[in-house]
């Protein structure tokens, strides 16, 4: 376990705690811990895909960074649309 944790590099620590951000919030989603309608659910699941593009750019993997583009794409959008239901209404 020791060789493992040793041979992490900074990169692969970006992208883990991505990862670990972006499944957190989907957790805390299913608790009921968090909403999917306010906006720290897209802000935070923009975060995380942030830095896991950021370990992809380093180590490429295809699918991977197409999940993630449209991950970032669809955080965008929801919180796009959180400023404009907040005008609205």
């Amino acid at each position: 376990m020791t060789a493992f944790f040793d041979s992490l590099t900074f990169v692969d620590a970006i992208g883990s705690f991505g990862a670990l951000i972006v499944v957190v919030a989907y957790f805390a989603t299913q608790m009921r811990m968090m909403n999917s309608d306010d906006l720290a659910f897209p802000v935070v699941n923009l975060i995380g895909s942030v830095l896991i593009v950021f370990s992809l750019m380093q180590n490429f993997n295809l699918a991977s960074m197409l999940i993630e583009g449209f991950w970032i794409i669809i955080s965008v959008i929801g919180i796009i649309q959180h400023f404009r239901l907040r005008r609205a209404g």
